[in-house]
Formats: C-alpha cells, sequence, structure tokens
C-alpha cells in the first residue's frame, strides 16, 4: 500500500486557554476526495491553518508526501504542493480576474506569458473566460468563489483545500462547482473539503471526516458517517435519524 498524500498525526492547537483541535489524526491519499464536516465552532478551519501553515500546531505533527510540514510556513507548503481557499473568499479585489489568476501562476511560472497562459487555460476550466477582462470586486460570489479555486489551481498544487466553497450558492451555482470539483480531480489534484452542503459532501466524497468540538468523532464513507448516532446527534439532526 502506498504511503498517504497527506497525513495528520495526533495534532493539538491551543489559542491561549481555548483548545480548537484536540488529537487529530487521519490520512489523505492521492486522487481522493475528502470532506470534514461538523458543526460551527468545531475547529474544521482551524485544522486547515495546521496543515497550510497558517497555524503552528501546539502538539502532532503534518506530513505532506512523507515530508514533515508541521510549523513551516503557508508559502513554503503552497511551493510543496498544498493550496487552499479561506471561508471568507479571498481574492484581489482591484485587479482583474486574469491578473488574479495570473498571480498565482509566478509562484512556478515566473515568466509573463507561460504564466497568463496557464492562467488562461484555468479560466476556461473554472467558467471564467469570458469574465477575464472584469474586476474581481464585480464578480458575483459564486463567481468569487469559482475565481479562487483557479487561484488556487494556479500554484499548480497536488493537494487542493477548500474551504466552504459551496457555501450560499443557489441549486444551478452549487451543481456548477460540484462538476468544478470532478474535473479539478480528473486533472491529478487530490482534495480535502470542508463543507455544510451536505447534498455536496454525499455526492462528492470518498470519506467524511466529522470533528465536534475540536476532536474526530467518526470517520467512513458519507452512507456510513450519516447513519452514525453521534453525527446525528452532534451535527445533522432528526432529519437523518432511521
Amino acid at each position: 500500500m502506498s504511503a498517504p498524500l497527506l497525513e495528520v498525526r495526533r495534532v493539538t492547537k491551543r489559542f491561549a486557554g481555548i483548545v480548537a483541535n484536540e488529537d487529530v489524526s487521519f490520512s489523505v491519499a492521492e486522487g481522493e476526495i475528502v470532506s470534514i464536516i461538523g458543526p460551527n465552532g468545531a475547529g474544521k478551519s482551524t485544522l486547515f491553518g495546521c496543515v497550510t501553515g497558517f497555524h503552528r500546531p501546539s502538539a502532532g505533527q503534518v506530513f505532506f508526501r512523507g515530508q514533515e510540514i508541521s510549523g513551516l510556513k503557508a508559502d513554503r507548503i503552497c511551493r510543496l504542493g498544498i493550496a487552499r481557499t479561506f471561508q471568507i473568499v479571498q481574492v484581489i479585489a482591484d485587479m482583474t480576474v486574469l491578473e488574479n489568476v495570473t498571480t498565482g501562476a509566478f509562484l512556478r511560472h515566473p515568466r509573463r506569458r507561460a504564466a497568463m497562459g496557464l492562467a488562461a487555460e484555468l479560466l476556461a476550466v473554472t467558467g471564467l473566460t469570458d469574465k477575464q477582462a472584469l474586476l474581481a470586486a464585480a464578480l458575483t460570489i459564486a463567481d468569487k468563489k469559482r475565481l479562487e479555486v483557479a487561484m488556487a489551481l494556479a500554484t499548480e498544487p497536488r493537494l487542493l483545500m477548500l474551504d466552504e466553497s459551496m457555501a450560499g450558492l443557489t441549486p444551478v451555482e452549487l451543481k456548477q462547482i460540484m462538476a468544478l470539483l470532478r474535473e479539478v480531480r480528473k486533472r491529478g489534484v487530490t482534495l480535502v473539503v470542508v463543507e455544510h452542503v451536505m447534498e455536496a459532501v454525499m455526492q462528492l466524497s470518498d470519506r467524511v471526516i466529522v470533528l465536534n468540538s475540536g476532536r474526530k468523532i467518526v470517520e467512513g464513507t458519507p452512507r456510513e458517517v450519516v447513519a452514525d448516532p453521534r453525527v446525528i446527534q452532534a451535527y445533522l439532526g432528526d432529519r437523518y435519524r432511521a
């Protein structure tokens, strides 16, 4: 069996007297889509921060492609091949859509022509070609989310971590971004997704990890997770109770 692409070993993160993550362990294999779910305040975004270099774990270790990355800075982790989006969308408002994605492409393509070529390709993949000359500030929330995905993909990651990229979308927009994420996987990118939209979690995920109060309480296939009484009680509620 091959080594996991990402391995999180007993990660704990404390902020002063608050324990945001406690003894969390999981692994992600190459090519998987793994979703992380749980109630608000469960520690999902903090865990993302510990993996991607925005937080230094208080205890535990994170490994990517067999190399320990615990405590490395975010830019170094991105260069190693992990990119992320954010719960509150982060785009460069006063730059055009094309310029936003080109900025990400400069990580591996310092020549402008090559960076812009990759950016144009990714705008086609994300359905934003016809909006490439618009300022990012002019986009709808749905298009900003797709732009943020394109910016992350421009760094050519092996692992893409998405923090609530489907929140607040209409049913049509949700189907579009789900199709986009399937296309991203076809392009050889592994996905870890924090998400509250259970329709997307059930359809996209190979495995689901459930956090509650900073701890992992369940891990399994989507069907196993939604049938687990601990998950129903902590997060899903009676609509999933058999």
